[in-house]
């Protein structure tokens, strides 16, 4: 039997070749991917407003006459009609328009458009409008129906888009959609069937409860929710099915390594680092593939527990490669992991974009010989010229600065290239468990949610730029008893290169300020070996204020630093100020992030320097990044391609995420079923899993 997903947009009315390849960019091929192309909001087009009752901003719909139509000839050209009703009048402008258009709105038509608001030279004015002249009349208030505004791309407009829905929508008499969710479940949740909730998600009905569907909580809306939330889930545990269908080398603890490098560390380890340690090691033991994140607040000792991971690979004979997502982090682990495992004789190689020549081609035959145990390094991991001998461990760090691309892509890399490595993802980002549930359905996740004995609460004071001066004395003030302190410049909208700059205007200024102190200065255009000998001054006290960018967000670790100040600290998110003020308070003295904003702050900007003064829970602060920001930017999942919705919103939605990963174990028993609610809701974008 034909199903919609077999007949292309090309059978539709007005389809051409040019058109189906503008849709094609939307991922619209069938008259299926069409149906579930959502509107993404409602216009309430279903009453005609007053013209002198309109404010800014307001969408709405106006109707009157024309009273004049002229061609204004400024910078550009445009045709600018004035309308007139009762209470006022209003201007259409529009910049691009033909000559019949000029002559339709010809002085005395009736015209009925809708627009926005926006102030003009003439009053107030629509950009152009979406009209119609000599308007049939409106319906009656109890046939009104709101109208779909639906995603775009270059070369279609809104009322292109809506008139193929309403085509496919035709559709649905004869082709209905095939639901794959079993009856029972929807009779439980009270939902309507697929058919029926795409039809009035398209097109609601008259009478429909306008709140409800305003705010994506109408049934028919929830019911599509769901399913898409669903779709995302089953595409992760297929993607962790995919990856435990390969067979692993069961890393079993042999030999006296972690012992030996528990007893030289200078603390004990945290119940909940034991706690992780454990489940880590009954994973390695297994013939197949760990797939565990680790997460742990700023601090909490995630090195540690990898560093162990490693030594028990190390004890199997097998091989080890740690993946961080900056030259600066990869370089601190790699100094430490230097400091523990040599002494216990195990040999590392580093492996960078950075690291050229001989250095790059000593380190690959290191790696591919085996002689390397472990290799640490950037990206540079990926490339296909890095060779393993046996490879059966991979640490990624920060996993979220990477695509899921590059994660998987260092699984055709294990032992004998059938092997598939363990893979152990850590992350100081704390995750707020409703995304981490979503997000990394293809992980086991284990929480290091206890700080080491000793670490001292951060003061945080939040100031206006206004009180520079003050906060410079303070940083004069600490680092004159011994302390040393950060000042970092944020300038996230702007480029690299002005970061980097604004970085250096500041490290002058307060050079000529504080003349007694020796101030250094990292940021993200250094050479990567002048920004480790920087920090490395920093480190071993001979600098007392490092002047730098958000390079230092994450892994730098200097317990003598007791003073952190962030300047525009509005500009960046809970979770990555959180990460910037955990580089303090790492020694026994009392330690203080100042965070320097520039007035007036949004309301926005308030709740979240507030939610920063008032916790240090890096999971609380989580929570309320993805509240205020919405989870593409707490995951920074916006260049990877994961967890773009097309109708689900996290916050709104969370409610179903338990649900959903109850339903989702049951449906993988379904392979049919699985395959086309991925297909149906993530496209081409699956194509992830198969990397």
């Amino acid at each position: 039997m034909t199903s919609l997903d077999d007949i292309p947009v090309t059978q539709l009315k007005g389809v051409g070749s040019a058109l189906a390849e503008t849709l094609a960019k939307l991922s619209i091929h069938s008259v299926q991917d069409l149906l579930f192309h959502l509107p993404y909001r409602y216009e309430d087009r279903t009453r005609v407003v007053p013209m002198g009752s309109l404010r800014i901003g307001d969408i709405a719909v106006v109707e009157g006459e024309v009273m004049k139509t002229d061609l204004v000839m400024g910078r550009r050209r445009s045709l600018q009609v004035t309308l007139r009703d009762d209470s006022g009048f209003l201007v259409m402008r529009f910049f691009h328009f033909n000559a019949a258009q000029k002559n339709q709105l010809a002085e005395g038509a009736s015209v009925r458009c809708f627009g926005e608001v926006r102030p003009g030279r003439a009053g107030y004015e629509f950009y152009h409008p979406e009209y119609q002249v000599s308007p049939p009349p409106m319906p009656a208030a109890g046939e009104a129906t709101l109208t779909p505004v639906y995603p775009l791309t270059e070369g279609i407009q809104q009322p292109r888009v809506r008139g193929l829905c309403q085509q496919a929508l035709g559709y649905l008499e004869r082709f209905p959609i095939r639901d794959w969710l079993p009856p029972d479940l929807l009779t439980d949740y009270q939902l309507p069937g697929i058919t029926e909730a795409v039809r009035l998600v398209h097109l609601p009905p008259a009478g429909s409860p306008v709140h409800l569907l305003v705010e994506g909580r109408h049934p028919a809306q929830q019911r599509l929710v769901m399913e898409e939330l669903l779709a995302h889930q089953l595409s992760l545990l297929r993607v962790r099915q995919q990856i435990q269908a390969r067979q692993a080398l069961p890393l079993l603890p042999t030999g006296d390594l972690p012992e030996r490098f528990l007893e030289q560390l200078p603390f004990k380890l945290t119940g909940a680092q034991k706690h992780v340690v454990q489940d880590i090691r009954q994973d390695l033991s297994q013939p197949v593939p760990m797939l565990r994140l680790v997460q742990g607040d700023v601090g909490s000792g995630k090195t540690v527990v990898a560093a162990l991971a490693a030594l028990q690979a190390l004890g199997s004979g097998a091989q080890v490669a740690l993946m961080a997502p900056t030259e600066i982090l990869a370089e601190q682990h790699f100094r430490n992991f230097q400091d523990w495992l040599e002494p216990l004789g195990v040999t590392l190689a580093w492996l960078s974009g950075k690291v050229k020549g001989r250095a790059r081609q000593e380190a690959l035959a290191a790696v591919a010989e085996g002689r390397a145990q472990v290799a640490i390094g950037t990206h540079a991991l990926f490339q296909d010229e890095v060779q393993f001998q046996r490879l059966a461990l991979v640490i990624v760090d920060e996993q979220h600065r990477f695509g899921v691309h590059q994660r998987l892509a260092l699984r055709e890399k294990g032992v004998g290239g059938s092997l598939a490595p363990h893979q152990l993802i850590m992350t100081a980002t704390p995750i707020p468990r409703t995304l981490a549930m979503s997000a990394y359905a293809d992980l086991d996740t284990s929480v290091i949610d206890e700080l080491p004995p000793g670490r001292k609460p951060i003061e945080t004071i939040v100031l206006p730029d206004s009180r520079r001066d003050d906060i410079v004395e303070r940083v004069r003030g600490a680092c004159q008893t011994g302390r040393q302190a950060y000042w970092v410049c944020t300038l996230i909208e702007e480029s690299e290169a002005l970061q980097c700059q604004a970085a250096e205007v500041t490290a002058q200024e307060l050079s000529k300020r504080l003349p007694e102190l020796k101030i250094g200065l990292v940021h993200g255009r250094l050479k990567a070996q002048d920004k480790v000998d920087v920090m490395a001054r920093f480190k071993s006290g001979e600098l007392d204020l490092l002047v730098a960018t958000t390079v230092i967000e994450v892994g730098v670790d200097v317990p003598n630093a007791s003073l952190i100040i962030v300047e525009n600290p509005e500009r960046l998110g809970l979770a990555q100020l959180h990460q910037l003020r955990g580089r303090v308070g790492r020694g026994e003295q009392a330690s203080f992030c100042v965070l320097m904003y520039h007035p007036p702050l949004s309301n926005n900007g308030k709740a979240r320097l507030q939610a920063l003064r008032d916790s240090q829970d890096g999971f609380f602060i989580a929570e309320k990044d993805l509240e205020i920001r919405g989870p593409g930017e707490v995951l920074g999942t916006r260049q990877t391609g994961l967890m773009q919705f097309r109708l689900a919103d996290f916050e709104r939605d969370k409610g179903w995420i338990e649900p959903v990963k109850e339903m989702a174990p049951g449906l993988m028993k379904q392979p049919k079923a699985v395959d086309a609610l991925i297909r149906r809701w993530l496209g081409e974008n699956i194509r992830y899993g198969e990397v």
